[in-house]
């Protein structure tokens, strides 16, 4: 997988999902993009694409060095997450691994802020996170997100888009069912062309 560098000019990443914005997992399951000719978009492929992604969301500081192991657990948490999205939006059954994977996550860091106390300002309250917790925060907090996203009102909005070869996730509104713009017009475009070509019947 290669990062986005590598394979696209940032016009060609479409902007985030509807939803991506109430549900940080949504954004998180959509950041690897396929795009049409085979051009694939991985925000995670490198540990300094996931350092910057992380970074981006508030959920590491930019020095926080990100390895390679680390961006391989935050990839596999992605494919976990992607296949529990796919389950709910089929009505299917989740696979035991992938909840696994999340409650693992889930039970990782620690929920709760802590108490601490200033002597200038009082008492105040904020997660410990040393460096080594980075990672673990992060995927809690990616877990608990996708948690509250799938078990939540909005569970029965959560669907694919409808364009191929896109695979992101989106929170429809209405009858929409394409994520972005462009692949709105993509189907529609892929529609006339097979109602053109359709052979007519006598």
């Amino acid at each position: 997988m290669t990062g986005m560098s590598e394979t696209a000019s940032a016009e060609s990443v479409p902007p985030p999902a509807p939803g991506a914005e109430e549900y940080l997992a949504l954004d998180f399951v959509n950041s690897a993009i396929a795009l049409p000719g085979g051009h694939f978009i991985d925000f995670l492929g490198t540990p300094e694409d996931a350092n910057r992604w992380l970074t981006g969301h508030g959920l590491a500081p930019a020095d926080a060095g990100v390895q390679e192991m680390c961006a391989a657990q935050l990839r596999s948490l992605r494919e976990h997450l992607t296949v529990l999205f796919a389950a709910r939006v089929a009505g299917l059954p989740a696979l035991p691994a992938a909840l696994s994977a999340v409650n693992d996550a889930l039970s990782r860091a620690p929920s709760a802020a802590l108490l601490y106390w200033d002597e200038k300002d009082g008492p105040y309250r904020m997660a410990p996170c040393p460096t080594n917790e980075i990672l673990d925060r992060a995927l809690a907090t990616l877990s608990a997100n996708a948690a509250d996203l799938l078990t939540g009102p909005d569970a029965d909005r959560l669907t694919g888009c409808d364009s191929a070869p896109c695979r992101r996730y989106l929170l429809r509104h209405g009858r929409r069912q394409w994520c972005s713009t462009r692949c709105g017009d993509r189907a529609r475009a892929a529609r006339a062309y097979a109602r053109r070509t359709q052979p007519k019947a006598d």
